[in-house]
C-alpha cells in the first residue's frame, strides 16, 4: 500500500554518499526520539533482504535500524534500490560490535526482544511491545546468535501454523514491527 510522504525522496540519489553511523552515535540517536522503537539485524547478509528491511522499518517509524558490520550485507546500490529512500532517510548504524551496542540500548532503557523459536520464547502476539523497545531478528538460515541471545531481555517467536518452519526476514520484520505499532496505538 503506498502512502504519500514529504519525508521519503521518490528515488533516492544512488551516486550521493550514504552516511551511515557507529555504536558510539546510538546515545545521540536515541535522545531524538521518547519512545523509540528500533530494528536491529543479526547479520543479514542477502542486500534485497537487508534493503526491505530498512524500508519495512522506515515505514513502521523506527528510530535507526543496526546492522552488524561484519556478517552482514553491505548497504550498497542493490540495497538501496530496494529500500526505495529509505537508507536515505533512516539512520543505520553499523555495530563493529553488537553486544556493545545492544548494551547501549539497554542502560538507555531500551528493551531488548530477539526473535527465537527458542522454547522460553513467547508468542509476538503475548508480549509487551510498548515502551523503549528494540526487536532483533537473524540471518537467513540461522536466526540471531547465541550470545545475542542471551544479551536479550525476553525472546519472541512468530506463531507458525503451517509446515514451514519460518518465514523470510523482511516478512519477519514487517509482522514484528508493525504489532509493536498495533500495541503502541499508532496508525
Amino acid at each position: 500500500m503506498a502512502r504519500s510522504n514529504d519525508r521519503a525522496p521518490r528515488h533516492a540519489d544512488l551516486n550521493k554518499p550514504l552516511k551511515l553511523y557507529d555504536e558510539g552515535d546510538i546515545t545521540a540517536l536515541l535522545s531524538e526520539h521518547k519512545n523509540p522503537l528500533i530494528l536491529i539485524l543479526d547479520g543479514v547478509q542477502d542486500p534485497h533482504n537487508l534493503g526491505a528491511c530498512i524500508r519495512t522499518a522506515e515505514c513502521a517509524g523506527c528510530a535507526f535500524v543496526i546492522i552488524t558490520k561484519k556478517n552482514s550485507a553491505p548497504v550498497n546500490e542493490t540495497v538501496r534500490k530496494v529500500a526505495v529512500g529509505a537508507a536515505e532517510t533512516l539512520p543505520i548504524v553499523q555495530a563493529n560490535n553488537l553486544r556493545n551496542a545492544l548494551v547501549k540500548l539497554k542502560d538507555a532503557g531500551v528493551w531488548v526482544a530477539g526473535t527465537s523459536d527458542h522454547k522460553t520464547s513467547q508468542s509476538l502476539f503475548d508480549a509487551k511491545l510498548s515502551g523503549p523497545l528494540a526487536i532483533i531478528l537473524g540471518a537467513e538460515g540461522d536466526g540471531i546468535r547465541h550470545l545475542t541471545a542471551e544479551t536479550c531481555d525476553f525472546l519472541l517467536r512468530i506463531p507458525m501454523l503451517g509446515a514451514v518452519p519460518c518465514l523470510n526476514v523482511s516478512v519477519s520484520a514487517g509482522v514484528c514491527l508493525f504489532e509493536a505499532l498495533r500495541q503502541r496505538g499508532e496508525r
